[in-house]
């Protein structure tokens, strides 16, 4: 909105009481002297045309002063004539306005004195457009002669539309249409801080003033100024009036603007923003765009409606009978992903990266700068990395000569520990993901093991291939479902977490009907309830699932009450994860559920408060959480022996400990402070997916990082991780760099695995030069080392084909499945001796739910691949840009099927096909365009 006291001009002070008494009357002389000569000096400035303007505007005034009322009608119709044709610069005042402003009170007082008439409205009018030169002494005098002209037009006589008087001249209005609105709700709700002096009481009730708005929005509207008419009707909280207002011509561009607006709205705004853009490209019968909003609200009947409106072009069958059986075997492929694994080869071959890389091609120990070669030394360690760089890189194509090859695959998984052999049979899963049919046939051998860690691993690699996929057979949960109950651990986690994986984001009864028991059973230990309840966050992820929700909390009341100490074991932290999930994205629909766990009187509370707020608010940006989530950590815990660290007391504390030595066993050595490392967690979560959220949280993280506890500083290079997720950018490549290489092991730690969550699947160079050159550094420290091969392994997975950034339809919509995945890996490495670095190695794979190709790959209406040119280049923001900008910049033109990076967009190269889809991104669709005429037809014409 254009400032309201843009065209004021400001007047020299004449106060005489601010003058010495012996110098009044010197100067009361000279003063007149001046003015004189000030006015001599204007008259030498204006030329001729502009001294003749201003004589006969002053002509005009002097004649609306006299008492023949029928000179008012033609000096009013002189007047508006004047102003409306008068031209100016774009930086100065029009000259009307500035002749007329001395006049501007003298007009006010004659206004008051004329009785009520449609002559008075047409004076209204004026001294509307000549209160914008005083808006800085009389506020909101633009709009209270604009709504006072309204009031003394007759009942059936049109009324004046405002654009007849400029641009300018609405974008006032508009600004103090806000004002006032601001002003009433304030003198409602008792908290108008306006001073006394500068009071207007303008006319008009709520409802005029709205009418005003969507006059002024109208004209907003038809030039090209759609972010202005937004901006008016948000302020005057009916945004919805908006529908009505909008044509062909501008609905696009205000749908774009009302859609980046989202991101910096506090609810319940944000969401009616949503559902009044889903209106409009419903109006408008854009029904792809429709439905990705639909997505993005979580509303499943909107997607379903959506979807079978008669005007949908997609939608072949009728909407009247069941949707089921009309469904085409075609869409019901499509829905189920079940030709994912075919065309992702496919788009292997074109990308020529079909053949298997070996551990070699990807550490490249030839490079790396180590004194001592540690390349062939055979260790349970090194080949348990192997194990997961194979999968890594391998995955998706099914041909990796470490596992595939069941004689190989055989002797590998021997070369593992007990709990490594459980990882090695697993990742046959991801060497043959998404390939449900030959993944299962050459699992299925290792299932006859006599080793449980082999048959667990097999249990958790057929959900490992299932993953994203539905098919009719339901394999995965025939296979699984009656091992949940195994007396064996390892066979039951890979039963439970392989159910979770298969079926993530599906909300199926059945799965829920076989592992909620798990969760109540006194029985079991608090690792199986853990994975149980964090397979269950999986499968209804953001589904606020009332029956499960109500038996995790029922379960931790439960504990807590007994003074269970498996509360502060490292599983509790699953458990409160796993309730989380459930709210993921819901925002305020987690209170209840908040105000529960706060009667909790246990430590665990505190975490289970902080990961479910966390989760319900991710991918809000919204900023009153993040300030909360850095309130968390400004606490200082420090363990009670060291603050109870005097010399003076340490013969009494002495004494004490004989005495009362039990007493002194039962309390606790330290306060728990996992919650700061999981408030750390939240701020990623909730910044991640909107670009100035995410620099903004950068910041935090420099300032977490440098004055941190060790368990925030800990989780800072997770966090980083989570924003950046398959987007390597230098600056954060440089700071995890550096945070690999602190004193603290276990942030380096993190740090090296953050690296490789920011590269994943990038392949790139700088990247890949850097963890060599840290395997060089780390060379004598296992576990460090270990990370780096996993992270060297993530940056080359899919062979620089399969991302894992949990946001689609060009960064604008959160994959909840896929947040679920990142945050159960992340929780991990909050304690990663106790998990990844210990037995629970195979946690990686929950990376699983968030791997999808980054390709683009177009198919014509018989789902057959159809070449096509287009260009690829970064993303540029256009919102609210003049004319038709480029939407990409850099580009380069390519025949699909095409790479796309995270921050990359693609567009059609020529106009020989129309694309169903808004976003160019995964699988197109295209139809032939009925007017493209090539080349070759237009030269025989």
């Amino acid at each position: 909105m254009s400032d309201p006291a843009k065209f004021a001009i400001p007047v020299p002070s004449k106060d005489p009481a601010s003058k010495k008494p012996d110098q009044t009357d010197k100067e009361e002389g000279t003063s007149k002297l001046e003015v004189k000569k000030d006015e001599e000096k204007d008259g030498d400035e204006l030329s001729e045309e502009d001294l003749q303007l201003r004589s006969e505007l002053e002509m005009l005034v002097e004649r609306l002063k006299e008492s023949d009322t029928e000179l008012y009608r033609p000096a009013l119709e002189s007047l508006r004539t004047l102003i409306r044709t008068s031209t100016s610069s774009m930086t100065s005042v029009p000259k009307p306005l500035k002749f007329l402003r001395p006049h501007f009170p003298d007009l006010q007082t004659l206004y008051e004195t004329w009785p009520a008439s449609e002559n008075k409205s047409q004076f209204a009018d004026i001294l509307s457009v000549l209160a914008m030169t005083y808006s800085d002494t009389q506020p909101r005098g633009t709009l209270k002669y604009r709504l006072l002209s309204a009031s003394l037009k007759p009942v059936n006589a049109p009324l004046v539309d405002p654009g007849t008087w400029g641009h300018e001249y609405v974008r006032h209005l508009a600004a103090e249409l806000g004002e006032e609105y601001e002003h009433r709700e304030e003198q409602e709700g008792g908290t108008s801080t306006e001073s006394e002096t500068s009071k207007v009481e303008v006319p008009g009730t709520i409802e005029d003033l709205r009418s005003l708005a969507k006059e002024c929005s109208l004209f907003l509207l038809s030039h090209n100024a759609e972010p202005d008419a937004v901006d008016l009707l948000q302020e005057l909280e009916m945004i919805e009036s908006i529908v009505t207002l909008v044509d062909e011509n501008t609905f696009d561009r205000v749908c774009q603007y009302m859609t980046r607006c989202v991101s910096f709205l506090p609810p319940p705004d944000d969401i009616a923003f949503l559902q009044t853009v889903h209106k409009i490209y419903t109006q408008f019968q854009k029904f792809p765009e429709a439905i990705t909003l639909a997505i993005r609200l979580g509303d499943r009947d909107m997607v379903r409606d959506d979807f079978n409106a008669a005007g949908n072009p997609v939608n072949s069958h009728s909407a009247d009978g069941e949707e089921e059986e009309e469904f085409s075997s075609d869409l019901l492929e499509c829905l189920s992903n079940t030709r994912l694994s075919t065309s992702f080869r496919e788009f292997g071959k074109e990308m020529g990266v079909e053949e298997a890389k070996s551990l070699e091609d990807v550490y490249k120990t030839h490079l790396e700068n180590t004194r001592a070669s540690t390349s062939n030394v055979d260790s349970a360690r090194g080949n348990l990395a192997g194990t997961f760089v194979n999968a890594f890189v391998n995955a998706g194509f099914g041909n990796d000569k470490l596992m595939v090859d069941v004689e190989a695959g055989s002797s590998w998984i021997y070369k593992n520990k007990d709990h490594g052999m459980m990882s090695a049979a697993a990742s046959l899963g991801l060497s043959l993901l998404w390939d449900t049919d030959m993944g299962l046939t050459h699992i299925d051998k290792y299932t006859y093991s006599a080793e449980e860690y082999i048959k667990a691993g097999c249990y958790l690699a057929i959900g490992i291939s299932n993953a994203s996929i539905r098919t009719e057979t339901d394999a995965a949960l025939a296979l699984l479902a009656e091992h949940v109950e195994n007396k064996s651990v390892p066979l039951r986690t890979g039963a439970i977490m392989g159910l979770g994986m298969a079926y993530a984001g599906s909300q199926r009864e059945e799965v829920m009907a076989t592992l909620l028991p798990l969760i109540v059973d006194e029985d079991v230990s608090m690792e199986i309830c853990s994975l149980a309840a964090l397979a269950l966050g999986f499968v209804f992820v953001g589904s606020e699932n009332g029956e499960i929700t109500g038996t995790i909390l029922q379960v931790l009341m439960e504990k807590a009450e007994r003074g269970d100490k498996e509360l502060e074991g490292k599983w509790a932290r699953f458990l409160s994860l796993g309730l989380g999930l459930l709210y993921l994205g819901q925002q305020n629909g987690s209170d209840a559920t908040l105000e529960t766990l706060k009667a909790i009187e246990k430590p665990i509370s505190k975490t289970a408060q902080v990961i479910v707020e966390g989760c319900a608010f991710a991918g809000t940006t919204n900023v009153l959480r993040v300030q909360k989530m850095l309130h968390e950590c400004d606490e200082h815990i420090v363990p009670p022996k060291e603050d109870e660290k005097k010399e003076g007391d340490k013969e009494k504390k002495e004494g004490e400990e004989k005495k009362d030595g039990e007493e002194k066993k039962e309390e606790p050595s330290k306060q728990d402070d996992a919650f700061q490392t999981f408030a750390v967690i939240a701020i990623a979560l909730i910044s991640m997916g909107e670009e100035i959220g995410s620099q903004m949280s950068m910041r935090q993280f420099n300032h977490l990082m440098h004055y941190g506890e060790p368990n925030i500083r800990k989780a800072v290079p997770l966090a980083i991780g989570l924003v950046n997720a398959s987007n390597p950018q230098l600056p954060i490549l440089e700071t995890l760099s550096k945070y690999s290489h602190d004193n603290d092991l276990t942030v380096a730690l993190n740090a090296i695995f953050a690296m490789g969550l920011v590269g994943a699947g990038s392949n790139n160079a700088r990247l890949a030069q850097m963890l060599r050159q840290l395997a060089g550094y780390y060379h004598k420290e296992a576990d460090c080392l270990f990370m780096v091969r996993i992270a060297q392994g993530l940056v080359h997975m899919g062979k620089g084909t399969v991302g894992v950034n949990p946001f689609f339809s060009d960064r604008s919509i959160m994959h909840k499945p896929a947040v679920a995945g990142l945050l159960a890996v992340l929780t991990a490495f909050t304690d990663a001796k106790g998990f990844i670095l210990d037995k629970q190695h195979w946690m990686l794979y929950f990376l699983v739910n968030a791997m999808y190709p980054r390709f683009m790959i177009t198919l014509d209406e018989e789902l057959n691949n159809v070449p096509v040119a287009v260009r690829v280049g970064q993303a540029v923001d256009v919102v609210g840009q003049a004319g038709k900008p480029r939407t990409i910049s850099g580009f380069q033109t390519h025949t699909t099927p095409v790479r796309l990076g995270t921050t990359e967009r693609a567009e059609l190269a020529t106009e020989e096909f129309i694309p169903y889809a808004a976003v160019l991104e995964g699988f197109v669709i295209l139809k032939k365009n009925p007017g493209w005429e090539s080349e070759d037809s237009r030269m025989q014409l």
